[in-house]
């Protein structure tokens, strides 16, 4: 799979897989021109699986799988459009991760490595370059009750934003997901809500507006999804509509 991100209001995509040979090609989408521009190649090894996000003008990429599994950080200057080798992403090596931004602040989590679901939870500050360890999101703190009830590592999942809040929805842990977290950055805490109400999917990707998000696309075992839609957080679940 291939990774994507905005900056400056404009779309950006590279990396991937064409079923033969990972790629590591990059380009940039303008909206007000319709139109595609190649930009220079990713600075890593060509991969699939990566994560991207875009946060304070620059776009990174990293983590991913090229043969190897990676965790590897690559940040991207759209005025100069070159690479530069930032810190490596903490915690474990993973594949098919999940970055969000919130603030001025990204994170990293969930993903796979040699089969086995990721669990560690990190923040990267763009104003040092460093990565900050944040809770697990599994059942690992002894002491404390907050995480007695945590079930969110998987791979492919997708973020959802609406407005201000981030959501965690879909992928895969051995079984196709569909159950929904928020979380909360303040607290560091993930709460559960209704699952994602349409067939549980993985390799969906989201749409986000200032105030709306959307989940689209993603497949099972034996099917390509390509329905849309919205996360409405607040509005209560009726089962007749």
């Amino acid at each position: 799979t291939a990774t994507a991100f905005s900056l400056d209001n404009k779309g950006y995509i590279g990396t991937g897989f064409d079923g033969s040979n990972y790629l590591k090609d990059f380009w940039e989408y303008d909206p007000a021109s319709n139109t595609w521009t190649q930009k220079a190649d990713f600075g890593g090894s060509a991969r699939s699986g990566a994560v991207s996000f875009g946060l304070s003008g620059k776009g990174y990429i990293g983590t991913g799988y090229d043969g190897n599994f990676l965790k590897d950080m690559w940040q991207y200057d759209p005025a100069t459009d070159t690479w530069n080798q930032t810190t490596s992403a903490g915690g474990s090596k993973r594949n098919n991760a999940t970055a969000f931004v919130h603030g001025d602040k990204a994170y990293l989590v969930c993903g796979i490595n040699n089969g086995a679901y990721i669990t560690d939870f990190w923040r990267f500050d763009p104003a040092d370059q460093q990565w900050t360890k944040m809770r697990d999101i599994a059942n690992k703190n002894l002491n404390e009750d907050y995480d007695d009830d945590y079930n969110i590592a998987r791979a492919n999942a997708v973020a959802v934003y609406v407005g201000n809040r981030i959501f965690l929805t879909c992928g895969e842990s051995g079984s196709l997901r569909s159950d929904t977290w928020e979380y909360l950055p303040d607290a560091d805490l993930w709460e559960p809500l209704k699952a994602f109400e349409g067939t549980s999917r993985t390799g969906t990707v989201s749409i986000n507006t200032s105030t709306r998000g959307f989940v689209l696309t993603g497949r099972s075992s034996t099917y390509r999804f390509d329905d849309v839609w919205e996360f409405l957080p607040d509005e209560l679940y009726d089962e007749n509509t």
